[in-house]
């Protein structure tokens, strides 16, 4: 499964160059994340509502090419890999010429909010955990 979620770059995230700040990618990572999410069928502030969060505990990307103010580009977001307690989503951000511009992954583990600490996604969201299974193990 893919989700694509696609803008225009926006000045304030250009630096001095005209480049978007590398520190842009990650946070079109987490708007790409939650629009996977969301095509799943589970959205993220209702993880929040039931004292559930979702840490990044490992992130890496890769600069290929920059973006520049008023490019129009793509996020194009899937779920890597998932064994019970951490989900890697895979990102690929492209320009309108389809040129991959940054990919890179982001891991991340469910925790119960007042302790902070792993769960397995099946004992506290048994259909996410069914979803995201289903998605890793059929390639979809």
């Amino acid at each position: 499964m893919k989700n694509e979620t696609s803008f225009a770059v926006r000045y304030a995230e250009t630096d001095q160059m005209g480049v978007v700040h590398h520190s842009n990618y990650l946070v079109w990572f987490e708007v790409g994340r939650t629009n996977f999410m969301n095509a799943t069928g589970f959205n993220y502030a209702e993880l929040e509502k039931n004292g559930m969060l979702a840490p990044v505990i490992d992130a890496n990307l890769q600069y290929i090419q920059p973006a520049k103010y008023g490019d129009h580009v793509t996020i194009m977001t899937t779920l890597a890999e998932y064994n019970g307690i951490r989900m890697t989503y895979y990102y690929e951000v492209s320009n309108e010429k389809s040129e991959i511009l940054v990919k890179g992954n982001t891991s991340h583990t469910i925790v119960k909010k007042e302790a902070f600490k792993p769960v397995r996604l099946r004992n506290v969201l048994p259909d996410m955990h069914d979803t995201y299974k289903r998605i890793v193990e059929e390639g979809l």
